[in-house]
């Protein structure tokens, strides 16, 4: 990836958390009740690694801690978002690796047992992003961990924060994976936003396997 793309990316991303506080924010939810659920039903270990890619300022890291999850990483490409990530866990933040990355330029040098990712997928229209993320989520997820993931659905937004995204159903997003992942659960929720705008996201999970 070059450096005006990083930067580029960075830039739309920094702005659009300094412009409101992440409670208002289009994706905030005060409870991620769907990710919560689908990781619990992955039955992993507390002490499992999970990376959040895209997290952001989300409260699913603070979820996550206090179910007794040892062993988390919020990757984002804002420096904004980190930043606020780390204010808000205080002390706790020494708990959680952060790291200011792009997906698409991501390098992992370990291996995760579940990979979360709410509403970033969906904004890699270019199939070159997507064969980089799904390069990096390959090189990032152990052989037999787990993935899950929310974009928009059918239904969703054809825009968000002024980008254009590309909507998905289970099929087509499995379509996309790859045959070394098996849809184990899907489901299509309403999303309500702070402003009260309703948005329909696809949430699956799926298990990876040797091909």
């Amino acid at each position: 990836m070059s450096s005006n793309v990083w930067e580029s990316r960075q830039g739309h991303w920094d702005r659009v958390y300094r412009a409101k506080p992440v409670s208002e924010l289009s994706w905030f939810e005060p409870l991620p009740r769907q990710s919560l659920d689908l990781i619990r039903a992955s039955g992993i270990a507390k002490a499992d690694p999970i990376i959040d890619v895209g997290g952001g300022a989300s409260l699913l890291v603070d979820e996550l801690l206090n179910s007794g999850y040892e062993d988390v990483t919020v990757l984002d490409v804002s420096y904004h978002a980190l930043q606020d990530l780390r204010h808000r866990l205080g002390t706790r933040a020494t708990s959680v690796t952060l790291l200011e990355q792009d997906v698409t330029a991501f390098q992992p040098t370990r291996r995760y047992m579940l990979w979360h990712d709410r509403a970033l997928f969906h904004f890699l229209v270019e199939p070159e992003d997507r064969k980089h993320y799904i390069r990096a989520l390959r090189e990032g997820l152990h052989s037999e961990g787990h993935l899950v993931i929310a974009t928009f659905g059918p239904s969703g937004p054809q825009l968000c924060t002024g980008l254009p995204v590309v909507r998905y159903d289970a099929t087509s997003l499995a379509a996309q994976l790859g045959t070394d992942f098996t849809l184990a659960d899907s489901l299509l929720t309403v999303h309500r936003t702070p402003s009260g705008v309703e948005q329909q996201f696809l949430y699956c999970r799926f298990r990876r396997h040797s091909e």
